[in-house]
Formats: structure tokens, C-alpha cells, sequence
């Protein structure tokens, strides 16, 4: 049997990053980073966006200029007049591929090659088929999805492409109003960007201070970081072509290059894990999902 050419992907920052860090964090990728794709855009907050607008023109073509395919990703939830206009303007006059993170980007987007982000839920063989008939070339499937059903969506693909969020905390939800905010009681509309305290989102606790979740603005994300490092080569077999990694304020390059290797060198996944945990010091690794478990474990 011969495996699809495993790609590797960084998604979208969803955190809320000065836009200086965040041009300089690209333009490091493009250098160092052994990465295929970069998604690039602001998904969880409107308001954020016109800070990095400015900076996306000069980092998609220094990351064209390295060799990496750049995407446009949509705002995952649209709820205003202003967004849905922002979001026709970038659907019709992108030069780059669009990740649409919403139905309604999705709508606008109908027979014009795209990719359905994982923000759009895809958990059954009707939905990923209809999307690929609707234009789509790659689907990204929800974190949740656990093995059985991941290797089944894989055999419904037939060869075309496939995403799965292989590395960092998992977006779980998204909501219309800030946690962020009003955890300092502030109010989303004088928010006062206080999100970008957190630049790897705030963590939640239970009353008897277990971590639970992590926050982003609008977002709930799990407390835990999702690795899927082990279970890359499983993933080949069923037909994922690509594996994303979510950007953290942490050595992306050498998160990239252990995910590299480990996708290249399967028999050296035991040190690349050891690696990863030494990089990764905000929050223990967990791939439960993947095992049908709850998500905080580490299923070995």
C-alpha cells in the first residue's frame, strides 16, 4: 500500500499576539521551519484584525518566497454586518487560497476551490462528501473525531485530502461573548484587548483549583496540549495527507522539526516525544480523543 505524502501544516495564531511578534514569529517559520502550509488570518476575533492586516501582504510573500503554501483562513463566527462584508471582500479578491471556518463562508465559496477549516464540523461520510462536491480540495477534521471514525472519513476521501490537528491546545467552542473580558470584568466592546496577557490563552480552573480548560477571548480550548506525534504513522494508513500543528509562544522550528522527523523516521517517535515534552512546559500532552477517552489523557 502506498501512503499519501504526508504534509505538515501550521494553522492560524489563534491567540492574540502584538503584530510585530506575530510578523516576526512568520517570518522565522519561513526560514527555519520544515513546514508545507501556513494558514494565516485572525479566526477568533474580528477585533484583533486590523492590527496584523497591515503585515499580511509582506509575510505571504516571504513565505512564498521560501517555498511554503500560504492559506487565507476565514473568522470562525460571523455575527455582524461589518464581518460578513470583510468576509465577501476576502472570499472574492484573495490571491490565496481560503480555509473557510464558517457555513457562511462556505456558502460564498460553493464551487470554487477552497479548504473547510475545522471549525466547520465534519463527523460523518455524507458531510466530508458533500464539501469535496462542493469544491472543497482538503477538509480539516474536528479534533474530537477519534480513530475509528477518523480511518473512516480517511476511506471516504479516496485519495483526496485530508487534515488532522496533530500538535497544540484544541478549540472546542466558540462563543459571542468574551471570557476573556469579563474575567477581568471588563465588557467585550471596551475589552481593552486584555487577551494578549495570555499569549498562550488563560487557564481555567475547577473550584479546587484542578486546571480544567484554557480561554481565548471568545474561545474555550482545552487546558491540556494535544500530540498526536505517536500516532502519525497510523494516521498515514488511513489517508491524512496533512498533520497541523497550532502555533504557542514556544520554539515552533523545533516543534516542526521533531513532527517532521517523527512523520519521516517512525522509529524514532519514542525520542521525538521525549523532545516535544521538553518544549511544551504550559500544559501536560494528551491525545485522548484519538482513543475514544476523555481529551485531558495521555493514552500511551
Amino acid at each position: 500500500m502506498t501512503l499519501p505524502m504526508a504534509k505538515l501544516t501550521l494553522g492560524p495564531v489563534l491567540y492574540n499576539w502584538p503584530a510585530e511578534k506575530k510578523r516576526d514569529f512568520y517570518f522565522k517559520i519561513a526560514d527555519e521551519a520544515p513546514v508545507d502550509v501556513i494558514y494565516i488570518g485572525e479566526v477568533t476575533c474580528s477585533k484583533r484584525a486590523p492590527f496584523f492586516s497591515p503585515f499580511i501582504p509582506e509575510v505571504c510573500e516571504r513565505l512564498e518566497a521560501a517555498g511554503k503554501e500560504v492559506v487565507l483562513s476565514t473568522l470562525a463566527l460571523i455575527m455582524s454586518k461589518r464581518e460578513r462584508k470583510e468576509l465577501n471582500e476576502l472570499t472574492v479578491g484573495s490571491p490565496w487560497p481560503i480555509e473557510a471556518n464558517d457555513l457562511s463562508a462556505i456558502s460564498l465559496l460553493r464551487d470554487k476551490k477552497h479548504i473547510v477549516g475545522p471549525f466547520v464540523n465534519v463527523y460523518n461520510e455524507g458531510t466530508l462528501e458533500h464539501f469535496y462536491n462542493s469544491g472543497a480540495s482538503r477538509v480539516v477534521l474536528s479534533c474530537e473525531l477519534p480513530s475509528a471514525s477518523i480511518a473512516e472519513l480517511g476511506r471516504t476521501a479516496k485519495g483526496r485530502e485530508i487534515e488532522v490537528q496533530a500538535f497544540g491546545r484544541l478549540p472546542l467552542a466558540l462563543s459571542a461573548r468574551c471570557y476573556h473580558a469579563r474575567s477581568h470584568n471588563l465588557t467585550k466592546d471596551g475589552c481593552q484587548y486584555i487577551c494578549e496577557l495570555d499569549p498562550d490563552g488563560m487557564d481555567v480552573r475547577t473550584l479546587d483549583d484542578t486546571p480544567f480548560l484554557a480561554v481565548n477571548g471568545t474561545q474555550t480550548m482545552s487546558y491540556t496540549v494535544n500530540s498526536l506525534l505517536g500516532e502519525l504513522q497510523m494516521l498515514k494508513t488511513f489517508g491524512v495527507t496533512h498533520f497541523r500543528l497550532w502555533p504557542h509562544d514556544m520554539d515552533m522550528v523545533e516543534v516542526a522539526r521533531i513532527f517532521r522527523n517523527a512523520l519521516d523516521n517512525p522509529e524514532d517517535s519514542e525520542r521525538s516525544l521525549g523532545l516535544l515534552q521538553e518544549i511544551v512546559a504550559i500544559a501536560p500532552l494528551s491525545n485522548g480523543f484519538f482513543h475514544a477517552a476523555e481529551g485531558f489523557r495521555m493514552v500511551e
